[in-house]
């Protein structure tokens, strides 16, 4: 009886692995052995970075928003609590890239919660 080694299965998984490795650099893209390693790598990076980039992103609005509220006279905890205090439901995204598109409507913002 003739072995069989069901190569249709075998070649859709490497075919896979190389797809996933395409763009990497030398054997990383071409041998099979080398991609799997550098798309496994890949993938657990991919994981860890999407929770940091969560962080990253805060981190930076926040500083933005402060930025621009020591550009008018009052500091980002005061601003913050302030909102909190009016009840304005505008989140740090928004408050950031009003303060970095838009620094006069932002000046507003921050007259109508500390004014």
């Amino acid at each position: 009886m003739p072995r069989s080694v069901n190569a249709v299965a075998s070649r859709k998984r490497r075919k896979r692995i190389l797809k996933k490795a395409k763009g990497f650099w030398g054997a990383r893209s071409k041998l099979i052995t080398v991609a799997k390693h550098s798309v496994d790598k890949a993938g657990q990076h991919a994981y860890r970075h999407r929770k940091t980039k969560k962080r990253e992103f805060r981190a930076l609005w926040n500083n933005r928003i402060n930025a621009a509220a020591r550009l008018n006279n009052t500091t980002y905890s005061k601003l913050i609590g302030a909102l909190h205090q009016k009840n304005v439901d505008i989140n740090r995204k928004v408050l950031a890239d009003l303060a970095y598109n838009n620094p006069d409507a932002f000046g507003e913002v921050v007259k109508f919660a500390i004014g």
